[in-house]
């Protein structure tokens, strides 16, 4: 008797959403003189995502929850983008000849 896909275990990958995990204050950047920046980390599953941004925290964790809820929409599919398909050619309603 052959296995249903019903059966299959959904892997952690399907399962586990992007999340954010920490942001802590971080050196900046070498060969930056600007200060300010936070290290922030985001998991979803085995995977990590490591990056530095500069602002306040409450900035930092504006822009870091918009980046994992895009993560999660792209992961889903429900990114809104827009399937075009090319349509008919108008035929041009005057043509010169001369």
């Amino acid at each position: 008797m052959a296995a249903s896909n019903s059966l299959r275990q959904p892997s952690p990958l399907d399962v586990d959403p992007f999340a954010l995990q920490s942001i802590t204050k971080a050196e900046p950047p070498s060969g930056v003189d600007t200060s300010n920046w936070h290290r922030y980390v985001i998991t979803q599953g085995h995977n990590t995502i490591v990056g530095h941004l500069q602002g306040s925290h409450a900035s930092i964790e504006r822009s870091v929850k918009e980046i994992v809820q895009r993560l999660n929409e792209r992961r889903s599919g429900k990114t809104g983008r827009v399937h075009l398909s090319p349509g008919r050619k108008k035929k041009s309603a005057t043509q010169d000849e001369s």
